[in-house]
């Protein structure tokens, strides 16, 4: 059980170690906005929750409810979600105190950008998964899970340091939206949608 759970964590850090960049840009686009660690932690389990499910029901033959070729797809929602956010800097300019309050982060935003960033996960998940038992299965659920709340803490910490805050704070307006659709293109590029 201690090698599947060794095994686990290291699985999770290779796989969502993007995860934490993404998350710090969550806790900066909140900050001063009451609720917003709940609502990451929320959108992050749920987000994280989907890709789980995703990759057991592949595990278990359910391979009719996601075909290996919808994975790339799941790059949409990131860039989307990014040229949103674009958009609203273009319109609203440089007045981004302005527009943080008309920003607040979503649990369901925050779950979306998880899942599709997590898209690839799926095809690495599946392939561990069929190779182990039923028991290092359930370990690699709960240490996955574990480490959630982990990746939550640790992007609040670093967004809360204070050079780092100050430069989140200062260019999260053009990050956010920059790394989403970044996330968004390679997760299509490298699954080669479109037939890209």
């Amino acid at each position: 059980m201690l090698s599947s759970a060794l095994q686990a964590v290291v699985l999770f850090l290779v796989t969502n170690i993007d995860d934490i960049i993404v998350l710090s840009l969550f806790f900066a686009r909140g900050v001063g906005q009451r609720g917003t660690t709940a609502k990451i932690v929320v959108g992050q389990y749920l987000g994280f929750g989907g890709i789980l499910l995703a990759s057991l029901a592949v595990t278990f033959g359910a391979r009719l409810f996601l075909p290996d070729d919808a994975i790339p797809y799941f790059g949409l929602i990131p860039l989307l979600l990014g040229a949103f956010a674009a958009w609203q800097v273009w319109r609203n300019g440089d007045d981004d105190d302005d527009t943080l309050a008309d920003r607040p982060v979503s649990a369901l935003a925050v779950a979306a950008v998880t899942f599709a960033n997590g898209g690839d996960n799926i095809g690495v998940y599946v392939p561990v998964f069929l190779a182990v038992d039923t028991g290092a299965l359930v370990t690699f659920c709960v240490v996955f899970l574990v480490l959630v709340a982990v990746f939550v803490l640790t992007a609040g910490f670093v967004a809360t340091r204070t050079p780092i805050a100050e430069v989140l704070e200062r260019w999260e307006h053009i990050l956010f939206p920059l790394v989403l659709i970044g996330l968004g293109l390679v997760i299509l590029v490298e699954g080669g949608a479109f037939g890209v």
